[in-house]
């Protein structure tokens, strides 16, 4: 009797995954032994969206469970540099962690600003585990409105000026 087996290409690589990163943890002091260096020592970047309207640069960073007291951000020569931290929660004994899947530590990003942004009116908000850093440009960088005319018309009007004379404004 034959059996058909469903195909799934990747199944092994979940596997070879979940082995390796075991190796790691053993290799370098986050296994059983280092649990709680393991929760507490990990680093992360958090996730940043970045778009750009006529008026503003705006950031949004994903750092879901941390405080605002947690975060700071910082201008300084066209640097923008925003560092963090998330700590684990004592209330749970890590030692019942089954998986641990969420990362904890310090995390700092840093972004080059564009010579156009305002770093006089900087601002940033925290709502529900984003944090958005507004980036005004300055006046001289937005995007000027420029009328064009068509054909002749611009010439037909200097010429009708021209022949009445100078203004008695002038």
């Amino acid at each position: 009797m034959t059996v058909l087996t469903r195909f799934e290409p990747f199944r092994e690589f979940s596997s070879l995954q979940d082995r390796i990163n075991r190796v790691f943890r053993e290799s370098y002091g986050h296994g059983p032994e280092g649990r709680d260096e393991s929760l507490t020592t990990s680093s992360f970047a958090p996730a940043v969206d970045v778009y750009e309207d006529e008026h503003t640069v705006t950031l949004k960073i994903e750092v879901p469970g941390i405080d605002e007291k947690d975060i700071d951000v910082q201008l300084e020569n066209n640097t923008l540099t925003v560092h963090g931290e998330r700590k684990i929660e004592k209330e749970e004994k890590e030692e019942n962690y089954r998986r641990v899947e969420r990362q904890y530590g310090s995390f700092t990003r840093t972004f080059t600003l564009p010579t156009t942004v305002d770093s006089e009116k900087v601002s940033a908000t925290y709502d529900k585990g984003v944090l958005k850093i507004a980036l005004p440009k300055k006046a001289e960088a937005k995007p000027k409105q420029i009328k064009v005319n068509v054909g002749g018309v611009k010439a037909e009007n200097e010429k009708t000026l021209e022949a009445k004379g100078p203004s008695k404004a002038a």
